[in-house]
């Protein structure tokens, strides 16, 4: 059983960072990934991680702002949001794929299973 639980979130003034964080209990080796979902939208695909480390993908949207890493000695992964806009105000969620190897991940929203409880990030201009 994969428990995550996501940290980070907050209120941030545009053009600012956040770091979220995400603990997995009952962590192994598989893909993990960040989604997001805005009042009124479908959860969105934000970034994706492989068990390596070494494989990351990014939606369009975070292309350049947004860094996806993972320490597997602590179990946590990360999304560090940088020149944040009003437009990235949402509920952040962390999600894992266990149905494959770990070592190719997929952007699609069904793969992922396990889901942690979401941080709001808020961001005002």
């Amino acid at each position: 059983q994969v428990q995550l639980v996501e940290s980070g979130g907050g209120s941030v003034q545009a053009g600012g960072s956040l770091r979220l964080s995400c603990a997995a209990s009952g962590y192994s080796t598989y893909c993990m990934a960040w989604f997001r979902q805005a009042p009124g939208k479908e959860r969105e695909f934000v970034a994706n991680i492989d068990k390596y480390a070494r494989d990351k993908s990014y939606a369009r949207s975070g292309e350049g702002r947004f860094t996806i890493s993972r320490d597997n000695a602590k179990n946590t992964v990360y999304l560090q949001m940088n020149s944040l806009k009003p437009e990235d105000t949402a509920t952040y969620y962390c999600a894992a794929d266990l149905s494959g190897s770990g070592a190719v991940c997929t952007q699609l929203i069904k793969y992922y299973v396990h889901w942690g409880q979401g941080t709001q990030v808020t961001v005002y201009s």
